[in-house]
Formats: structure tokens, C-alpha cells, sequence
């Protein structure tokens, strides 16, 4: 092994199941809020869910799941985006001993028939008419299953009613028979190659990442003195969603439920909900900072942002370098312009989320470093994690006091993380999987050694953090046998604020190429603000122009961070956004690598051949052209 890690030791482990955490925070403190709902699908109204109330919602709806013939050992899907009911009815299905299948609500037919079918489930939640017709559309294949309950159509008060014959005293029997070994969920992972495989993760590894992060960095999630407070829009059918959710019951943090993605929503959730908190995927933190540039923009304030940006990326990494014993912090003249944005646009920043989160996390794929001190240097910390399904959520975090920006962290206590020969980190400790059910070949090959072969490849620093480079499978070798590992150019390429999404390509080819989908909003923006004039036709053309020679600039921004020998030298831009409907995104908006390939096989070809055909070209008292310079291709 070439990098080695080791944490202090863990977190004394649980006993029990998941569910006994809303019991015995019930009991001991009955009055606390622990979960908030709108009092309509807009209103800004937050109505608060107490300790006790939320216990009795569960143990109801448990007994009703018991009369409906669930026992310890089944397992349920549910099926929906993330509201209050996926939360009840995940633990009252803990209660009884039952296991959870997260699903995308999102699935295809085929997806929902497989997962279904795979891991046996004898119920299934839906929200909607449309999961109703999703599934029964399916049934036929599905000898097992005998439930489909639909929460828009009240289920979860018709089974507290059936279950009123069962006494509270069999939930309790059955609580407390679960152990923390037990398998708690079968997450599915996002299936980004081949066919998604159902990862098996015990009550105590779902428990141990959110009682370690709670225990040495819970105090941190609020200002001192006012309640942590979460605001949950990501999916729960994700683990970092599930593990959010843990953390929030677990610790007693307030949780609110968003399920609808889109921008109005969400705004108007994070202003009305004001979470302490906040966490995302990186395409998140990415969006939020271009709408800051584009309302900055709109309203005359572009250069005054960008310099207020400027200074916040300067500032915070001057503070980083202080804290790590580098250097003596931000001067005189750096603190005093940092004051001054401070009071006239950073506070106005934090406004948009809410205007009381001090921290966040960014999880499912790295952060870039640029986008992390700039959010640390308007004042708010975003801690870059690490974990997967196989680890039932995040495996490193920041160290207090030491956090280092553009890593992921260190080892949690309890968890040891090694770097073998060829890159892939291996990962050991309590909330590593149990295995892929129904395959012992994959968990054979995902386990060697004990360890877990993450797929992932990276370094491990001389201080113990950790750096994501990419996955293993995705590296590049192109025809002259150069490897690259395309995350950090695209990572680059999306900093860019007209830049949407990012694909690196070149397997086999004489150069990384590149395929970029643009964010529609700001190109709209972006159109507006170029005050073109005289015919369509010519206003196209020049429009066209300055399109490729701005996409140029977010190429060569990109080619910075890398060799020469490793630098985009083709590219060209898509028409549509790659999406989930499509099958290029997986449900967690992960790129499906292979498919996107396969789908823009044709544009690859012709952006390859129409630079070789330039390359061939000659030019008049010039050397021939060679693979020197980028070429922008516009289909």
C-alpha cells in the first residue's frame, strides 16, 4: 500500500435499531422539535413535529404495517420524494424489524420491476397515482409483492387505523428484538455501470457515521445558543440523504422537508425555513454561486461581486494558511475590504439561504477548492466529505480547527483509509456494507481483504487528508497512453458560469476532447447582455462567435489546472442539458459515462475528424497544425 490512514478511535458503538432513537428521545425529552412540515405545498408556514408526537406517529403506523402482515425480515420499498411520510414510515418500518428499499421516485419501469424483484420486497410506498401505475404496470413479475400503499391518497392514516386493533406493547416486543447488525436498508447503488446491485447496511453502520459526526462536530451546526435546524431537499432514496435524516433524529436537529427541486421552491423554503445548516452535492453550490453572479449582473453589480468574490477566496485561504501554521492570516488592507463586502454584499449572500447557516457539507462528489473558500470567505465553512453506499454515508470530515480546502478530509474515529498501488482507495470500519445481496461474486471482489475497494482513486497528503482525483474506471488513456483522470477538468469547466455540464473523453484518441452541455438561465442572461444589433442573421453569427470564443476561455481555465499533455485540445458544445429522462444522469445526478459516450458516438467522431482534417491542412509558409491548440466545435 502506498498512503495509509488511521483515525483515533470511534465512537462507542450502538445497541439496537435505528428506531430507538425516536423512542428514547420521547421519553426523555418529549417537548423537543425534532421534525417541521408545511401547512401547505407554498405556504411559509412551518409546523413544528414534537419528540412525542412523532413517536406516536410511528408507533401507529407500525402497528399498522404489523396488521397489514409485515414482520422482522421484510423488506419495503418506498418510493418518493423527500417528505415528512418517508421519514415516518422508515422508522415505523425499523420498529416492526422490517428492512427499507429506497427508490427513486424518478425510476423507469424496468429500474423499479429489477429492484423490486432483486431484493424481494413484499410492500412498496408510493406517493402518487403515477408510482401506483408505475408498479402495477410491473406486478405481474412480482410473485412477493403484496402491498402498494400511496401516500397522496392518505396511507399513512388508513394503516394507523387498521393497526388500532394491535397493541403498542408488539411494536415495543419487536423494537427491541433488533439488532445493530441487523440489515437496516438495501440501497441500491445508481447503477452508472451495468445493472444497480443492492448494498446491505446494518442498523450500526447507518449509526456510526451519524453518532461519530454528532459527537465531535455536532456543536457546530447552529450559533451558540439557537437550535440546529436542517432543511432536507436531496433525496432520502440516496444514502447521504438517509444519513442527513439519521443525523437530524439521532441529535435532535429540526428537520424540514422540501420535495419539490425546483429554484422558486427551494428559495422559498430555504427563506421561510431558515436552516442553521446546509447541505448539498457540489452541482448545488455550483448553481447557488452562478444565480449570486447572474442577479449580481442583472443588476448592474457584476464587477462589484466578482471583486467581492475575489476578495473572499483571498481572504479565506489566507485564513487557512494561518490555521494550519503557514502563515500569519489576512493583512490590514485584505481584513478591511473583506469588512466592507461584508456589510455591503456578503450578509446579503447568506440571506438567500436562509441567512442563519454558519456551516455546510458538500458530499457525492468533490468540491472544487475555488468554489470552497469562496463560500468560507462570505462566512460560511463548507465542509467536503467523503463516502459512498457501500459505506453507508460520509468516511472522512474537516477536523475542526484544521479544516484544508479542496481536500475531503480525514478518517472519521473508527475508520482506516489506504491508498493502494495503482490509486484506489480501500476504506475499513463500522459503517462499511455487508455485502451486494443475492451476489457473492461482487462482494467477494468488493471486499479483499476486509477492506472495501472503493472504485475511487486519490492521495492521502502527509497530515492524513485525503484528495479525490476521480473514479478508476473513468480514466482516460488516450492513443498515445497518456492516463487522465477527467474530474478535475471538468470540475474546472463548470466554474465556468455559462458551463452547465462537462464530459472529458479521448479513450483511444490522440487528445482529451471534450462535450459541455450550457445552463440555460445564464445563457439567456449572457445573450442578453452582449447588445448585439443590425439583422438576425449576422446577429446570430456574431452571437455564435462569441459564444465559442467565451467557451474557448472556460477551456483554457480548465486546461490551467493540468499538463499541456493533459489539456483539452477539442470540444464541442451540446444542445440539450444531459438529464435523468434520457438515461445519461443517474437519479442522484451522476453522469452515466458510458451511456453519454455511446448516445454523442456521432458528434465524438466528427469533433475528432474535423480537428485531424485541420491537422492535415496545409498552411502557407507555416508548420503543419498538430494537437497544440484547443478547437472548438459547435454542433
Amino acid at each position: 500500500m502506498r498512503d495509509v490512514a488511521l483515525a483515533p478511535p470511534a465512537v462507542s458503538s450502538s445497541t439496537g435499531g435505528l428506531a430507538d432513537s425516536v423512542f428514547e428521545t420521547a421519553e426523555i425529552r418529549p417537548t423537543l422539535p425534532v421534525l417541521a412540515r408545511r401547512s401547505g405545498p407554498a405556504s411559509a408556514v412551518w409546523e413544528e413535529v414534537t419528540a412525542v408526537e412523532l413517536r406516536d406517529q410511528v408507533a401507529d403506523l407500525a402497528r399498522g404495517l404489523i396488521a397489514s402482515g409485515i414482520s422482522p425480515g421484510h423488506r419495503v420499498a418506498v418510493m418518493a420524494r423527500t417528505r415528512y411520510e418517508w421519514t415516518v414510515f422508515a422508522y415505523a418500518l425499523w420498529a416492526v424489524g422490517a428492512e427499507v428499499v429506497p427508490v427513486y421516485p424518478t425510476s423507469s419501469r424496468d429500474q423499479v420491476a429489477w429492484i423490486l424483484r432483486d431484493a424481494g420486497c413484499v410492500g412498496v410506498v408510493v406517493e402518487d397515482e403515477q408510482g401506483v401505475m408505475t408498479v402495477g404496470s410491473v406486478c405481474a413479475s412480482l410473485p412477493q409483492l403484496r402491498h402498494v400503499w400511496q401516500l397522496d391518497t392518505g396511507a399513512v392514516g388508513h394503516l394507523a387505523d387498521a393497526g388500532a386493533v394491535v397493541p403498542l406493547t408488539t411494536v415495543d416486543s419487536l423494537r427491541r428484538i433488533v439488532l445493530p447488525d441487523a440489515t437496516a436498508v438495501v440501497a441500491y447503488t445508481s447503477g452508472s455501470a451495468g445493472r444497480a446491485m443492492g448494498c446491505a447496511l446494518s442498523h450500526r453502520a447507518l449509526a456510526s457515521p451519524c453518532d461519530t459526526l454528532l459527537a465531535g462536530w455536532g456543536h457546530t451546526a447552529a450559533p451558540p445558543g439557537e437550535k440546529p435546524a436542517v432543511l432536507a431537499f436531496l433525496p432520502l432514496s440516496h444514502v447521504y440523504g438517509m444519513m442527513i435524516q439519521g443525523l437530524c433524529i439521532r441529535g435532535g436537529v429540526l428537520m424540514g422537508h422540501e420535495p419539490d427541486l425546483s429554484d422558486a421552491s427551494l428559495a422559498s423554503a430555504l427563506r421561510s425555513f431558515r436552516p442553521t445548516y446546509f447541505y448539498a452535492v457540489p452541482s448545488v453550490f455550483e448553481k447557488i454561486y452562478k444565480e449570486f453572479l447572474r442577479t449580481a449582473q442583472q443588476s448592474g453589480r457584476g464587477a462589484l461581486f466578482e471583486r467581492a468574490a475575489d476578495t473572499a477566496r483571498t481572504f479565506a485561504a489566507a485564513v487557512e494558511r494561518r490555521r494550519l501554521g503557514r502563515g500569519s492570516g489576512p493583512g490590514l488592507e485584505l481584513r478591511l475590504q473583506h469588512a466592507l463586502y461584508e456589510r455591503t454584499v456578503y450578509r446579503r449572500l447568506r440571506a438567500a439561504l436562509g441567512g442563519r447557516v454558519v456551516r455546510a457539507t458538500s458530499g457525492g462528489s468533490p468540491l472544487s477548492r475555488e468554489l470552497s473558500l469562496f463560500y468560507e470567505g462570505i462566512g460560511i465553512y463548507v465542509h467536503d466529505g467523503y463516502g459512498l453506499t457501500e459505506t453507508a454515508g460520509g468516511i472522512t470530515m474537516q477536523p475542526l480547527g484544521r479544516e484544508k480546502s479542496g481536500t475531503v478530509g480525514r478518517p472519521l474515529p473508527g475508520t482506516q483509509i489506504q491508498v493502494a498501488d495503482d490509486g484506489e482507495i480501500l476504506v475499513r470500519g463500522p459503517s462499511v456494507f455487508h455485502g451486494y445481496v443475492n451476489d457473492e461474486g461482487a462482494t467477494r471482489a468488493a471486499l479483499p481483504g476486509g477492506w472495501l475497494a472503493t472504485g475511487d482513486i486519490g492521495h492521502l497528503d502527509g497530515e492524513g487528508y485525503l484528495t479525490i482525483t476521480g473514479r478508476k474506471k473513468d480514466v482516460i488513456i488516450t492513443s498515445g497512453g497518456m492516463s487522465v483522470a477527467p474530474a478535475v477538468l471538468e470540475q474546472r469547466l463548470r466554474l465556468h458560469p455559462l458551463v452547465h455540464q462537462a464530459v472529458v473523453v479521448g479513450d483511444g484518441r490522440p487528445c482529451v476532447g471534450a462535450l459541455i452541455t450550457l445552463d440555460p438561465q445564464f445563457l439567456a442572461h449572457w445573450r442578453a447582455g452582449l447588445a448585439l444589433q443590425a439583422d438576425v442573421p449576422g446577429r446570430e453569427a456574431r452571437e455564435e462567435n462569441a459564444l465559442r470564443e467565451e467557451i474557448g476561455r472556460a477551456v483554457a481555465a480548465a486546461n490551467s489546472a493540468v499538463s499541456p499533455s493533459e489539456s483539452i485540445r477539442v470540444f464541442r458544445v451540446l444542445p440539450a442539458p444531459f438529464d435523468v429522462a434520457s438515461g445519461l444522469l443517474t437519479p442522484s445526478m451522476k453522469l452515466r459515462r458510458d451511456a453519454i459516450v455511446r448516445h454523442y458516438a456521432a458528434e465524438i467522431d466528427a469533433m475528432y475528424e474535423a480537428r485531424s482534417r485541420r491537422a492535415r491542412r496545409p498552411v502557407p509558409q507555416e508548420p503543419a497544425a498538430d494537437w497544440d491548440d484547443a478547437d472548438n466545435v459547435f454542433r
